[in-house]
């Protein structure tokens, strides 16, 4: 688990970015998929990053600074793709917003793509990994909610979704916040990143 996780800042364009003083860790996936909650569990810090039912609720790049394998590492939550019930010109900026963080981030050292296990991916669930190939970024698979799908099931469909987008199995873990499935194995992801 991250220590003494706090909150930083909302950022809604490059110029109000934190400085890049310290590795990052950025976490991406389509509205409602369980960005905030995710970041919740792997910091042990229920409140750290506002969790809500409504799709597109987070609108800004959020910024969170903490202790990650005694060394201080930055998360950056990010707007969340897909159904959010905004304005299309809102979802342009946000496209535009997350584009240029993701292109531009120097200190960048993993995209966390969580994609909902119950659900198949996206079109642009597949658009995000690519970019990541095409960029060389370091990306892991996130499968979350795997609470919600039976335990014989769990395997089967990490292995369709793992197939669907073109991401070997060990790239990608299941994940699920109430019951903190997975979250050792991520914090390790995340600490081997950072190191």
């Amino acid at each position: 688990m991250a220590g003494g996780a706090k909150f930083l800042k909302s950022s809604f364009q490059r110029d109000q970015w934190p400085p890049g003083d310290r590795p990052e860790v950025a976490f991406v996936g389509r509205s409602n998929v369980g960005k905030s909650s995710c970041l919740n569990t792997i910091t042990g810090q229920r409140g750290l990053a506002r969790v809500s039912k409504t799709p597109g609720r987070t609108q800004a790049i959020n910024f969170f600074d903490l202790k990650l394998g005694g060394r201080e590492v930055r998360y950056a939550d990010l707007p969340g793709y897909g159904f959010a019930k905004v304005p299309a010109s809102v979802k342009r900026g946000w496209d535009r917003m997350i584009g240029t963080y993701l292109a531009d981030r120097e200190d960048l050292r993993l995209v966390v793509v969580l994609v909902d296990l119950r659900r198949d991916p996206t079109d642009l669930d597949r658009q995000m990994i690519e970019w990541l190939a095409d960029t060389d970024r370091a990306g892991l698979l996130v499968l979350t909610k795997a609470d919600r799908i039976s335990k014989s099931k769990r395997l089967h469909r990490q292995s369709l979704i793992c197939k669907g987008l073109g991401v070997d199995c060990d790239a990608s873990l299941l994940f699920s916040s109430p019951d903190r499935m997975g979250d050792r194995e991520l914090m390790k992801r995340l600490r081997e990143a950072t190191a």
